[in-house]
């Protein structure tokens, strides 16, 4: 079998989430000049509502027979399949004169062009961010290309990953003309003292904690002591002597080497748990947008029972241009204008419908959902059940894929918070009682557990199995680490505090 492409787009439209649903929207409304807002219209008398819902309502069904005929007949071209389609806009307004339609090709505003006026502009890049402060300090001319060459190597976290001599070899002979390795280096020292923020151009973790300590230094000499200078000075210290340790959560060790005791350092490790890794990453705006649920869950105490609905309000009323409809069939205007608007106002038509059935589609399977899990909406997620894609898939009588499309990337609000919908689908185990559990409610009974511990004394792998086993959960100790591993839990070691 062969996918026709408006099967394939109507597939794309199920998959995308709300937010990238609603970027395709707009640009299908900046690039078909046939598809416009659906505007709030001023009341009206009963009977003129009733012959523009008379009007849709006809419009809608030709529209259905027409897409029938275009699934059975795809190498049908505009003919007398477009007109067709056409003629079911003409008679919902065979009176009308296109003079709206005119006055857009001539330039003017209206709602759909307001509507698009303007985006917010991408922030500025790392790199031009920094290579405009480098353009107003105060540095030696000689070493500004050098800085220049520099910053243009920076990655993404503001590090210098390439190693200095490397960058000097493959500078344009511009750039480093007589310039010596001293040069570079003082250029590099200068990068980092000299920009903001703190830390960037380090070549590693260690140089970036220590620059930022500096700055620090430098600051309360400047503006009076914002931290305490006895942690700033042990923080120092052990970031320079004694980092690995620090990682591995060795204090003991650190204190036995240092002198120092626990508290004062406990107390440098707050300070510097307040600095940076990623100082580049301050900068550039890059992290994912908040997340946008596709539909909000809400419980109904009358009738005991969860609803759903569809979050639908970033989605804008869509719909076909009516004067651009009667223009196209106007036999006037010369026949590739003609053509332009009919492949513009299928477009538009199908893209109308394929959001609607996203939407539906979507509604089906969470109304699933909320049936088979209702534990986990009532007790939590330590009552999530096994539910296989294939089990609603048949219920729905759709394909598996289809339901694979229709939770890809997509969310829900529930009186408990916000879930992908995606994690409603998972396998399981059964307990000791015989109760089917899944792995995601395994997981969250780890994580209550390990939470639970205490961690001057936590809990290693074998207790956590047999503290899962005590719930009646009985698992392999290396699936406990697997898991402690996806929920992002450090090893007991790790999660011990002095």
């Amino acid at each position: 079998m062969k996918l026709a492409p408006r099967m394939i787009q109507s597939m794309e439209i199920l998959q995308m989430p709300l937010t990238e649903l609603a970027e395709r929207i707009e640009q299908e409304l900046e690039s078909n000049p046939t598809l416009e807002l659906k505007e709030v219209m001023p009341e009206v008398s009963d009977q003129v509502e009733h012959n523009d819902t008379s009007s849709e309502d006809a419009l809608s069904d030709d529209f259905e027979r027409l897409d029938a005929f275009e699934a059975d007949n795809p190498e049908a071209v505009d003919s007398e399949y477009t007109n067709a389609r056409l003629d079911a806009i003409d008679r919902a307004d065979a009176t009308h004169t296109p003079s709206r339609a005119l006055g857009r090709l001539n330039g003017e505003r209206d709602a759909k062009s307001e509507a698009m006026a303007s985006t917010p502009a991408r922030s500025e890049s790392l790199v031009d961010q920094l290579l405009h402060q480098w353009a107003v300090v105060d540095v030696r001319e000689n070493l500004r290309p050098l800085g220049e060459q520099i910053i243009r190597e920076l990655d993404d976290d503001g590090y210098l990953r390439t190693d200095l001599a490397d960058i000097a070899d493959r500078a344009p002979e511009a750039v480093k003309q007589d310039a010596e390795m001293k040069d570079w280096e003082l250029a590099l020292q200068a990068v980092q003292l000299l920009l903001e923020p703190a830390g960037v151009a380090a070549r590693n973790a260690r140089e970036c904690l220590l620059l930022q300590l500096d700055a620090i230094v430098d600051q309360s000499e400047d503006d009076g002591p914002s931290f305490d200078p006895a942690a700033v000075a042990v923080a120092r210290r052990i970031v320079a002597e004694h980092l690995d340790d620090i990682l591995a959560n060795r204090l003991p060790k650190v204190s036995e080497r240092t002198g120092l005791s626990i508290d004062e350092i406990k107390s440098a490790l707050e300070l510097l748990r307040r600095l940076s890794l990623a100082p580049g990453r301050s900068l550039v705006n890059d992290a994912e947008p908040p997340i946008t649920p596709d539909a909000i869950v809400e419980f109904d105490e009358e009738n005991d029972r969860y609803v759903a609905y569809l979050n639908d309000w970033r989605i804008p009323n869509l719909q076909l241009n009516r004067e651009y409809a009667l223009m196209s069939k106007d036999r006037s205007l010369p026949k590739n204008d003609r053509d332009f608007l009919k492949k513009n106002l299928s477009n538009a038509q199908w893209l109308i419908e394929a959001v609607e059935q996203r939407g539906g589609t979507l509604l089906r399977v969470i109304k699933v959902i909320l049936d088979e899990q209702r534990d986990f909406f009532d007790y939590g997620p330590e009552s999530l059940k096994p539910l296989p894609m294939t089990q609603v898939a048949e219920q729905l009588g759709v394909h598996v894929a289809t339901i694979s499309r229709a939770v890809s990337d997509k969310y829900i609000m529930t009186p408990r918070g916000v879930f992908p919908l995606r994690g409603f689908f998972t396998g399981g185990l059964a307990t000791d009682t015989g109760e089917d559990l899944s792995y995601d409610a395994v997981k969250a009974a780890l994580r209550e557990i390990v939470e639970a511990e205490d961690k001057a004394k936590p809990l290693s792998d074998e207790a956590l199995v047999r503290e899962l086993k005590g719930r009646g959960i009985e698992i392999a100790r290396r699936t406990v680490a697997k898991y402690r591993d996806q929920l992002g839990i450090p090893t007991a070691r790790l999660r011990k505090q002095f």
